[in-house]
């Protein structure tokens, strides 16, 4: 602890890296999963299909994941950001679809009896209704990127993992503590607040 407080510029420009690494990852993931999800639903063979493969690439180690990368990327955060993206869709895309299957089927007759188009239905019925579910998903994702971005480090993407794997290097147990503190924080104060956001747009669906 004594490190965080020696060096709070260090720590709030790797928190600050860590931060926009993450969020920026989970960004691209949601982009991806929420069409995904919309278009696999309901195709039993194709849904098995996309959380097969998903969920394979799930079980490969994060350090491995990030050389396999190498060649396609390079030493450098997009390696990063392409492998957070890749393990946050197994559990961002099962969440779309389980939100999805959530939906009463006479709601969406209903919305179509009014005349709505299939995107007008999912913007308008399908995703205010699947939102919970969707973020419970981010939850879990947000916590999962925010420890396998410490990784990261080693490939070029700053971030808390640097002051983990200086510390390693340098046999700077402070430098550990504080990096170790510091991404078992963010990751609780992110689930946080996404828990509170969740639990309020719960609310009128309970």
């Amino acid at each position: 602890m004594s490190y965080i407080f020696s060096n709070p510029d260090i720590m709030l420009e790797l928190l600050w890296e860590h931060i926009i690494l993450v969020l920026g990852s989970l960004m691209i993931a949601i982009l991806i999963s929420i069409p995904l999800g919309y278009y696999v639903h309901g195709k039993e063979k194709l849904t098995s299909i996309a959380l097969g493969v998903l969920g394979m690439l799930y079980t490969i180690p994060s350090l491995v994941l990030m050389i396999l990368l190498l060649p396609l990327f390079g030493l450098n955060e997009m390696t990063v950001i392409v492998a957070l993206v890749i393990y946050c869709q197994t559990i961002l895309v099962r969440n779309v679809i389980a939100g999805l299957d959530a939906i009463e089927p006479g709601i969406i007759e209903a919305a179509q009896g009014m005349g709505l188009t299939k995107p007008q239905q999912f913007i308008q019925i399908q995703l205010p209704l699947m939102l919970p579910v969707l973020v419970a998903g981010i939850r879990l994702s947000v916590v999962v990127a925010t420890a396998i971005a410490t990784v990261g480090a080693m490939f070029g993407a700053g971030g808390l993992g640097t002051l983990l794997f200086n510390g390693i290097s340098q046999g700077r147990f402070d430098k550990i503590v504080a990096g170790s503190f510091a991404v078992a924080l963010l990751a609780w104060g992110l689930n946080w607040l996404l828990q509170h956001y969740e639990k309020r747009i719960s609310t009128p669906y309970s």
